[in-house]
């Protein structure tokens, strides 16, 4: 049963299918010959996708132009009883708007007329609605030129069930240029179409954007450049959900034929060159109108064989391809373990896209995308800041292995509370216990070397612990952990004369939290301290 506002927003209307067209169209422009081009040698490129047939195809044209209320709007040039109109540019009847139930494993069914308003006696191409489903951008073509589309804009009437108002058509239309195929991305502030004649235009129909301001208008139209445009068209720009990628139609880059399915990168610094989706997507025929509903699942329009007929509309899952790079963060030198390492995934914007600290494995494993550069970057107290560049190479599933290896800093002698000391990072200990943990000997052995640099110094090494337990014990664990350090640099060559060792316990904390200390607090308060002692 059909809801009210269904009822509403879509004017119903029974199919009575009359003959079928003499010619193709390649959204609004006419194709006599779709016979297909010798098949390049493109393979899956990364991607695995199965095609099905929507359910709803027939013997026209159907194209998918995004969701209202959770339901697809197509265009197409279905015929309605014996009343529609042959447009002679593409010998099929004038487009029109439809919306179309979708079902849970995305299967299309019930067409219905879309909104009595934005279907006219004109051909209707494609739209876009703005994110909170307010504001429409559409394009229509009149009768006396069919092939030559402009850009309107209407907004929904408050409290209305599919009530159109304020249409107006937009300042950027010029004439002799046609806009086609919009598509807004998900924050609403830019508009994505294609277009043709325009002055700066590299060829054939380019891919342009505009920014969407406050009261819907839109700025100056500007061409994506020629990593995305070609001298042969681009068309049916589109986003994934997070609006990091842009899909697009294209006769012009490296193809298996006719129009074939890209994507390229957006990034702050313009669009990375275009990516084929591949022959699990892309025939020697025409694929277009490709468009997502999940991150994973959308829908295209092929005029593919065995299809109904003209452009059929596929649903499009992709099987994701997982991918981790992942290894250990090592010292340089001595290739020990560095737990309590900082780890960012940043893209190739140096956006943040994970972070991990280190366990006492010292390993990290992040999930990465195929084909897409990363910045992989470190910090840890004592060592330099590694940055490493990362790419992902493979089409399949894979994890990828990567070691990253620190350079450690130099120890500095400076004035610290009116004391000589060696400054450095913290020492580490295992929990209630004395031992010198192995990453902290790469710590001990800097101060061995400014003890060997330096033969008539002598050091005292003072331990500190947090408040927690008891006093008592607390003082006698400083005690054993400041003598197992200096045991160590005795083992290594420093003479046992220059050197000392004392525990202070919980008595001359860094920070004096008292009883409301964070972990942070308590870290920085479990400490040795290098003191240089003065003749």
């Amino acid at each position: 049963m059909k809801t009210k506002l269904c009822f509403f927003i879509c004017l119903v209307s029974f199919f009575m299918y009359s003959q079928g067209p003499s010619s193709i169209a390649v959204n609004n422009k006419p194709s006599f010959d779709i016979k297909p081009t010798k098949v390049k040698t493109i393979d899956a490129n990364g991607f695995s996708f199965e095609l099905l047939d929507a359910g709803v195809n027939t013997k026209y044209s159907e194209f998918g132009s995004g969701f209202f209320r959770n339901k697809l709007i197509m265009v197409s040039s279905k015929k309605i009883g014996g009343f529609a109109k042959i447009d002679f540019n593409t010998n099929e009847a004038y487009k029109e708007l439809f919306c179309l139930d979708v079902s849970t494993s995305g299967a299309l069914s019930s067409p219905q007329l879309f909104s009595r308003i934005l279907n006219t006696n004109d051909s209707e191409g494609q739209l876009t609605f703005s994110p909170n489903q307010k504001t429409v951008y559409y394009t229509r073509s009149s009768k006396e030129n069919s092939l030559v589309y402009k850009l309107h804009k209407a907004d929904l009437e408050e409290e209305s069930h599919g009530n159109w108002i304020n249409q107006e058509l937009l300042d950027i239309n010029s004439k002799n240029v046609s806009i086609e195929t919009p598509f807004i991305n998900s924050k609403g502030d830019k508009l994505y179409f294609a277009a043709n004649n325009m002055d700066d235009s590299y060829g054939g129909y380019d891919l342009y954007v505009s920014d969407v301001n406050a009261d819907g208008t839109l700025s100056t139209p500007k061409n994506l450049g020629s990593k995305v445009n070609t001298a042969s068209d681009e068309k049916y720009p589109s986003l994934s959900k997070d609006s990091k990628y842009l899909y697009f139609s294209s006769k012009g880059h490296e193809n298996i034929g006719g129009y074939d399915l890209f994507v390229s990168r957006i990034l702050s610094t313009g669009y990375k060159a275009p990516r084929n989706l591949g022959n699990t997507i892309n025939t020697s025929y025409d694929e277009v109108a490709y468009f997502l509903a999940t991150d994973h699942k959308g829908y295209v329009s092929s005029n593919k064989p065995l299809g109904k007929g003209g452009f059929d509309i596929y649903t499009a899952t992709n099987k994701e391809i997982i991918q981790s790079v992942k290894g250990e963060v090592l010292d340089l030198v001595t290739k020990i373990k560095l737990p309590n390492t900082l780890i960012l995934l940043l893209d190739e914007d140096g956006v943040e896209v994970d972070r991990q600290i280190t366990g006492e494995d010292a390993s990290y494993n992040f999930n990465v995308v195929p084909f897409e550069n990363y910045t992989i970057t470190t910090n840890k107290d004592g060592f330099v800041n590694g940055s490493f560049e990362f790419l992902s190479t493979r089409n399949y599933n894979t994890t990828y292995n990567k070691d990253l290896e620190l350079n450690t800093t130099e120890p500095v002698i400076a004035k610290v509370d009116d004391e000589l000391r060696i400054v450095l990072e913290n020492i580490y200990f295992d929990f209630n216990k004395y031992s010198v943990k192995e990453e902290s000997t790469i710590s001990l052995n800097k101060i061995i070397k400014v003890l060997k640099d330096n033969p008539e110094m002598k050091l005292a090494l003072n331990a500190h612990t947090d408040n927690k337990g008891r006093e008592s014990y607390n003082l006698k664990l400083s005690d054993k952990r400041a003598a197992s350090a200096l045991k160590y640099l005795i083992a290594n060559g420093i003479s046992k004369d220059r050197l000392q060792s004392k525990g202070f316990g919980e008595a001359k904390p860094l920070i004096d939290c008292k009883n409301n200390c964070s972990e942070e607090d308590l870290q920085a308060n479990r400490r040795v301290e290098f003191v240089i002692l003065e003749d």
